[in-house]
C-alpha cells in the first residue's frame, strides 16, 4: 500500500475509480435509521458512527477518513483507541470493499412513516432530492414557507403570496402581494375617476388626454385678450359666450376705439413734426439769403477776418439746422411706415400660406412615420427569427452523436459568484446523443455545490432528456457513465468518476417531462483542488468537463 502513503501524509487519500460505488456518498453527521441493526464492523472505532470513506490500520481496525486524520492531528504518535497499538500512517489503506458494503446498507427515509421507502445508504441523498415528503422552501423569491415536495406545485399555483399573477387590467405579471399597489400606482390601464369630478371613469394612461376635453375642467374665456377674465367649465363655455355676447362685443368695440385713438394721436404728432420741418426749412432759406448778402457786402472789404468769422458762424448754424431737418425727416418716415398697414397685411398673408404648407408637410410626415413604424416592426420580426435560426445552427454544429460530450465552461469566476449569491445555482450543457437516433442527454453543474457538496465542491450530474426517438429505445437507461474534469497541462491528470445507471432509479426511466431528475456526484471535485494554482484544471478562467457514455451492447436503430 505504498502508493497511498503520500496521500495519507497530505490529509487526503487516493481516489478510486474502478467501481461504480465511488459515485455514491452520504452525509456523515445525519441520524440514519437502518433497516437492520448496524453491525460493529461497519462502525468507526473512534466516533462510533457508520463508517464514511473507511480506512483500515495495520492493527486491523477501521476508521472514517476524517477520524484517522483527526487522530494524527491530536497526537504526534497516534494510537488505536481499541488496542492502544501505535498507528503507522504508511500502513493505513483505503478499505474500498468495506465502503462498498456500507454504501449498500438499507436505511429508512428520514420522513418515515409518511414515506415508507427503503434505500441504500449511498442513494439516500439522491432519494431525498425526489422524496415527496421532504420539506423544502418555496422557490418563489421572498417566500420563506417550508412545503412538502408533494404539495409544492399546489402551493406555487394557489397558495403562495409571492406567486406571480396577471394584472386584470394591463395583463402584466405581478407578485400577488404587490398587485394592489401595482394597480393604484403603476398600472397604465387602471380605471380612475376624472380629477375634475366629472362622471367619467378613464384609464390612467389617458387621463391627460381626457383633461384636454373634460367638460368639467375650468378654462379661460376666448375673449380674454379683449378684457373678459372669467373662468368657466368647458361644458358651459358655449353658454357663457351666448349670455355674455353683448359684453364681449362692447369689449371688442372699446379695444378698437382705443386703437383708433392711438392712430389719431400718431397722425396729429406727424402733422406737428411736418410743421416744424417746414419752419426749419424756411429758416435755412433765410440763412442762405443772409449769407449771400454778407458775401456781396464784404466781398471787397479789407476787414476780411471779421467777415470770415461771421461766415463761419452762419455755416455752423446752417449745418446744425440741416442735421435737425434730416432727423425730423427720418422720424416722420418711421411714423409714416408704422401707420402704413399694407406691408403688415402682406406679411400675414404670406404667413398663412406658409402655415398651410407646413400642415400639408405634417400630414405627409404622419403617413411616413406610420409606414416607417410598420417597416421597423417587420425588421424586428425578421431579426428575431434570424437570431433563433443562428442559435439553432450553433446548437446543431456543436451536437455530438457518439455518446461523448466535451463541455467548455468559460468565465468560471463570474459564474461561480452568481451561484454563491444564489442568482444562477446551476448551468446545463448543450444536449448530446448516443447516436443519431439514440438517447438525448446533457450534463448539469453546480459551481458552488449541491446537497452534501454545497459551498465546498463542484457538483456534476448526468441528465436523461426527452428525445425524438424515445419510443423506439430500450428503457430504463442502463449504460455506464464516466464524468471527467480534464487536466489542461497535457499530463492527463484528469479527475474521473464512473457509475452505472441504476435501472430502479427514476432518473433513468423514460422521461415524462423535458428531462429527468439529475443523477451524479454532489462532491465531484473540491474547490480547493480545482482552484489550486499548482493544478491546471482552470486556465484563462475556463475549465473543461467531459462526459462519456459506454456504448457497449447498445444497439443502433
Amino acid at each position: 500500500m505504498a502508493c497511498d502513503e503520500p496521500a495519507a501524509l497530505s490529509g487526503t487519500f487516493t481516489r478510486q475509480n474502478s467501481s461504480s460505488a465511488s459515485s455514491l456518498d452520504f452525509e456523515p453527521d445525519a441520524d440514519y435509521r437502518f433497516v437492520e441493526s448496524l453491525e460493529e464492523r461497519y462502525k468507526c472505532a473512534y466516533c462510533r458512527r457508520v463508517l464514511r470513506n473507511p480506512h483500515q490500520t495495520g492493527c486491523g481496525h477501521r476508521f472514517c477518513q476524517h477520524c484517522i486524520l483527526a487522530l494524527r492531528e491530536l497526537n504526534a504518535v497516534p494510537t488505536c483507541p481499541v488496542d492502544k497499538e501505535t498507528i503507522k500512517m504508511h500502513e493505513v489503506f483505503k478499505d474500498n470493499c468495506c465502503k462498498r458494503e456500507v454504501l449498500n446498507l438499507h436505511v429508512f427515509c428520514k420522513n418515515f412513516p409518511d414515506c415508507n421507502s427503503k434505500v441504500i445508504l449511498g442513494r439516500y441523498q439522491e432519494h431525498l432530492l425526489q422524496c415527496l415528503f421532504e420539506s423544502m422552501q418555496c422557490t418563489n423569491d421572498g417566500c420563506q414557507d417550508q412545503i412538502l415536495r408533494k404539495d409544492l406545485k399546489e402551493h406555487l399555483s394557489q397558495h403562495c403570496k409571492f406567486r406571480e399573477e396577471r394584472c386584470p387590467y394591463c395583463n402584466t405579471y405581478v407578485v400577488l402581494i404587490n398587485i394592489k399597489n401595482h394597480e393604484k400606482n403603476d398600472c397604465p390601464d387602471y380605471p380612475v375617476p376624472c380629477l375634475q369630478n366629472c362622471s367619467q371613469i378613464i384609464l390612467k394612461k389617458e387621463i391627460e388626454k381626457h383633461h384636454a376635453v373634460c367638460p368639467e375642467a375650468e378654462v379661460d374665456c376666448p375673449y380674454k385678450q379683449y378684457g373678459c377674465h372669467v373662468k368657466v367649465k368647458r361644458g358651459k363655455l358655449a353658454e357663457h359666450e351666448n349670455s355674455a355676447l353683448r359684453e364681449h362685443m362692447l369689449q371688442i368695440l372699446a379695444k378698437n376705439s382705443r386703437l383708433e385713438e392711438q392712430i389719431s394721436d400718431l397722425y396729429k404728432s406727424l402733422e406737428c413734426k411736418e410743421i416744424k420741418i417746414q419752419q426749419l426749412a424756411d429758416a435755412i432759406q433765410k440763412c442762405e439769403k443772409e449769407f449771400r448778402q454778407y458775401t456781396q457786402l464784404y466781398g471787397n472789404n479789407s476787414n476780411l477776418m471779421v467777415s470770415t468769422q461771421a461766415l463761419a458762424s452762419h455755416l455752423d448754424k446752417s449745418a446744425r439746422l440741416e442735421s435737425q431737418v434730416k432727423q425730423l425727416i427720418q422720424m416722420a418716415n418711421q411714423q409714416q411706415s408704422k401707420l402704413d398697414l399694407r406691408p403688415l397685411f402682406d406679411t400675414i398673408e404670406n404667413m398663412k400660406q406658409k402655415i398651410a404648407l407646413m400642415e400639408t408637410y405634417d400630414q405627409r410626415l404622419v403617413v411616413l412615420e406610420d409606414q416607417s413604424s410598420k417597416h421597423d416592426l417587420q425588421i424586428n420580426i425578421h431579426k428575431a427569427q434570424l437570431n433563433k435560426n443562428e442559435e439553432r445552427f450553433k446548437l446543431l454544429e456543436g451536437t455530438c452523436y457518439n455518446g461523448k460530450l466535451i463541455w467548455k465552461i468559460t468565465d468560471y469566476k463570474l459564474k461561480k459568484k452568481e451561484a454563491v449569491e444564489g442568482r444562477v445555482l446551476s448551468i446545463a450543457s448543450q444536449p448530446f446523443y448516443t447516436s443519431r437516433c439514440g438517447y438525448r442527454l446533457c450534463a448539469r453543474a453546480y459551481l458552488n455545490g449541491d446537497g452534501s457538496g454545497k459551498g465546498t465542491h463542484i457538483s456534476l450530474y448526468f441528465v436523461v432528456m426527452r428525445g425524438e426517438f424515445d419510443s423506439l429505445l430500450l428503457w430504463p437507461f442502463k449504460q455506464k457513465v464516466t464524468l471527467m474534469l480534464l487536466d489542461q497541462s497535457g499530463k492527463k491528470n484528469h479527475i474521473v468518476e464512473v457509475f452505472r445507471a441504476d435501472p430502479n432509479s427514476s432518473s433513468f426511466k423514460r422521461p415524462d417531462g423535458e428531462m429527468n431528475i439529475a443523477s451524479g456526484c454532489p462532491r465531484f471535485v473540491p474547490h480547493a483542488v480545482l482552484e489550486n494554482t499548482k493544478n491546471t484544471y482552470i486556465r484563462d478562467d475556463t475549465l473543461f468537463l467531459k462526459v462519456v457514455v459506454d456504448l457497449t451492447d447498445l444497439e443502433e436503430l
